[in-house]
């Protein structure tokens, strides 16, 4: 595995004329934060060597280079999830060739279900913390020489970009809620039970990414700042169904507060 993340990031490096120090893995429904990036160039996931491929709707699948708030960065359009049949090391892949192609500092956005009463459709959640239900851990089998066999996790979510994120919210008039994440394996929506179950065992929204991609790029060493989108409500005592579209409606009408403070967070980091 190791040799094929050397092979991509040899690829890559020959094909970029940018040196990005950032990355997004934009989520659900938010990749029109790629419109944003400005001199930009890309590659379908399905032209890099050895890169999985995004199957679900609202994932387009490329890897985009270019400018966001005057900074050279890259952007994952798309990710990739457990539940479409990939193992942790491929869900992960990209957050390995990040680390070689020296990338520093990762953002990370979903969209999830909140299950906190004092949450609404709409609302961004900065992370603070996740709980992993993954049936599978990312650093499972033998260690890869990024990182420490047993890499310290009590601050997933780097504080200092936590703390800019809500001085940049606050300056421009935009409310953020913070809470922990949850990440669960999917394809299912949680039922009524699960949502209450983990929201008891402290959790503040659920979702079936984002922990696997945190915990490589930690092991890393690489900063990460998270933030969700609040898309559906769950484990209150009106049960709401729930559909993948009515969750890329609810990411697309919210994304434009998210960007705006990616965008300020990337210019002052």
């Amino acid at each position: 595995m190791y040799e094929r993340i050397q092979e991509t990031a040899s690829w890559l490096r020959e094909r970029m004329t940018t040196s990005p120090k950032t990355a997004i893995i934009l989520g659900t429904g938010l990749g029109q934060l790629a419109s944003e990036i400005t001199d930009s160039y890309s590659f379908p996931y399905s032209e890099i060597p050895n890169f999985p491929v995004s199957t679900v709707e609202g994932h387009a699948g490329k890897l985009i280079f270019g400018k966001l708030g005057g900074k050279d960065i890259m952007a994952m359009e798309g990710r990739f999830h457990f539940y479409e049949g990939y193992s942790m090391k491929e869900v992960t892949f990209p957050e390995r060739v990040m680390y070689e192609l020296g990338i520093e500092t990762l953002f990370v956005s979903n969209a999830s279900g909140g299950m906190n009463p004092e949450f609404h459709v709409g609302d961004l959640m900065i992370i603070d913390d996740h709980i992993n239900f993954f049936p599978e851990h990312p650093l499972q089998g033998k260690n890869f020489p990024t990182g420490p066999r047993f890499p310290d996790m009590h601050e997933a979510y780097d504080k200092g970009l936590r703390d800019l994120a809500d001085g940049i919210a606050k300056e421009v008039g935009i409310e953020v809620k913070h809470g922990v994440y949850v990440g669960v394996q999917g394809p299912t929506f949680e039922t009524p039970a699960e949502y209450r179950m983990y929201r008891i065992l402290g959790g503040d929204a659920v979702g079936m990414s984002t922990v696997p991609e945190v915990i490589v790029a930690r092991h890393c060493g690489i900063k990460v700042f998270g933030i969700s989108i609040i898309t559906d409500l769950g484990g209150f005592d009106v049960p709401v169904q729930v559909s993948h579209e009515e969750v890329q409606i609810a990411a697309n009408n919210a994304q434009p507060k998210m960007t705006e403070i990616m965008r300020e967070m990337i210019r002052r980091s």
